[in-house]
């Protein structure tokens, strides 16, 4: 008290100089949106090789998870690998059930995965709902233009009779190891990770 009035102080030089939750939650959240960058575009590559030669390359998704991991610990911390590690299980664990009955791709499960540790915990479950939207058009296009109608319905009693026989074993031809039967589902990967890195970053 005493030396508080014999010389003044000065209230600004002895606040915190942390900073604040609330800003640091705010800087968290825009670069988690600025991690979307590098899902679209590892995504909007795969989705063009998947287009054109009906393969995903394994250099892209394994050095693409990687990276995405490796920047994330760098500039988040503990908190942005476990973002990262998250997105990438849940992206990953739901494309492995669709890869194990036959529904998807190995390239397709491990493209979702890179995406998935890209966009972290708090973007991956919008990007697989837009990418399962986009894969639907992508389904209704291809019913339309390649397949034909009959055909498709034919083959849609035929899977639903063999899921009930034979558990969750693939088709023996009605898989996407089929060249006939594969919609490239890679692209709608792209078309999905594309639509919501544009509402988190550029619509907001």
């Amino acid at each position: 008290m005493l030396l508080s009035g014999l010389f003044p102080v000065c209230d600004v030089c002895f606040q915190p100089t942390a900073t604040p939750p609330a800003a640091a939650f705010k800087k968290v959240i825009m670069l988690e949106n600025y991690f979307l960058i590098g899902a679209v575009l590892v995504a909007s590559l795969g989705g063009v090789s998947d287009l054109r030669s009906a393969r995903i390359p394994n250099w892209l998704t394994y050095s693409g998870l990687l990276t995405a991991l490796v920047l994330r610990f760098a500039v988040l911390g503990w908190v942005g690998l476990k973002s990262g590690a998250l997105g990438l299980l849940v992206a990953g664990g739901l494309f492995l059930i669709l890869f194990v009955t036959g529904a998807m791709g190995g390239g397709d499960l491990k493209l979702m995965a890179c995406v998935g540790a890209w966009a972290g915990s708090g973007h991956v479950v919008a990007i697989l709902l837009a990418a399962a939207l986009a894969g639907g058009l992508l389904a209704i296009f291809y019913v339309f233009f390649r397949q034909g109608v009959r055909t498709t319905f034919w083959n849609l009693l035929e899977l639903i009779r063999f899921r009930l026989t034979s558990g969750l074993q693939p088709h023996p031809q009605l898989n996407v190891r089929e060249a006939g039967t594969r919609v490239p589902f890679g692209v709608a990967i792209a078309m999905g990770t594309l639509f919501c890195a544009g509402n988190a970053i550029w619509w907001r």
